[in-house]
């Protein structure tokens, strides 16, 4: 990717990113844990048929983190990333980053296109209510500055399972993870209890392509089909044998199918 540049907020902050390639503009929105480092080989894949902004939310890498917090204010961000686009983009959103690229469509962003790739809408009462639970969990932690112990409410959320944290906590990532727990309350303030935002959604007129894996536990897959019959340009599309933790190079001509740069961009 070329040097890091600055997009500014309205709020004065400082948005880090990074463009690379020619072509129709993509802007790659990341979810927990992300920052401009997880999208990287992804952007890589998709420069020779587009150019690609993949940049830092607020909170995290090299971005500002002015606060209060609100999602109006992610989605000032992301308008911020799009007038430096050249003023319209396509969106690709991973996980609750997809839910708030669909959310800033919503809103009005001049965006032509969006895929979200499992956002973790919950469409069963029990999981939205223990979607609430968890919030207010994970508040108290970070008030009381447990990080390490925010991190480890969020992955047994998601399913982890115990062994597998214990080792997480050893890994290198560990630290990385750690000092990006305060911005798992701002996935949980784009998402809430995680009801499929249907009015929402049916006001979304751009195409939207919602992605899943087809190795990937049944709720995370479900959404892809709810989201895809909310917005009135939608489709649903399985990627085989992928999880949340997806190949680049499997979705990459995936995207660029969609985006309208052709499939064929692999060596």
């Amino acid at each position: 990717m070329d040097h890091t540049n600055t997009a500014w907020s309205p709020d004065g902050t400082p948005l880090a990113y990074e463009s690379a390639g020619e072509g129709p503009p993509v802007i790659l929105v990341g979810g927990a844990f992300c920052t401009r480092e997880t999208h990287r080989e992804l952007a890589g894949l998709l420069a020779p048929r587009f150019t690609v902004f993949n940049y830092d939310r607020r909170g995290r890498g090299a971005s500002g983190n002015t606060l209060p917090y609100a999602v109006g204010r992610e989605v000032e961000d992301l308008a911020a990333v799009v007038a430096a686009a050249g003023g319209s983009a396509m969106l690709y959103g991973l996980s609750s980053g997809g839910a708030l690229a669909l959310e800033a469509v919503a809103s009005g962003l001049p965006v032509t296109a969006v895929a979200v790739y499992e956002p973790p809408y919950a469409l069963e009462a029990e999981r939205r209510a223990g979607n609430v639970r968890y919030g207010e969990r994970l508040a108290t932690l970070l008030a009381e500055e447990r990080r390490a112990d925010a991190v480890e409410l969020f992955l047994t959320r998601i399913g982890v399972p115990t062994p597998v944290i214990e080792e997480f906590r050893l890994a290198p990532m560990w630290p990385g993870m750690v000092a990006l727990a305060h911005t798992l309350a701002y996935e949980h303030a784009v998402l809430g209890d995680a009801a499929l935002p249907v009015e929402r959604l049916a006001s979304v007129t751009v195409p939207v392509l919602a992605l899943c894996g087809g190795a990937s536990p049944e709720w995370m897959r479900a959404p892809a089909t709810a989201i895809a019959g909310a917005v009135p340009d939608g489709r649903a599309l399985s990627l085989p044998g992928q999880t949340h933790e997806f190949s680049a190079r499997a979705l990459a001509p995936v995207l660029a199918d969609f985006f309208g740069g052709g499939a064929h961009i692999l060596p």
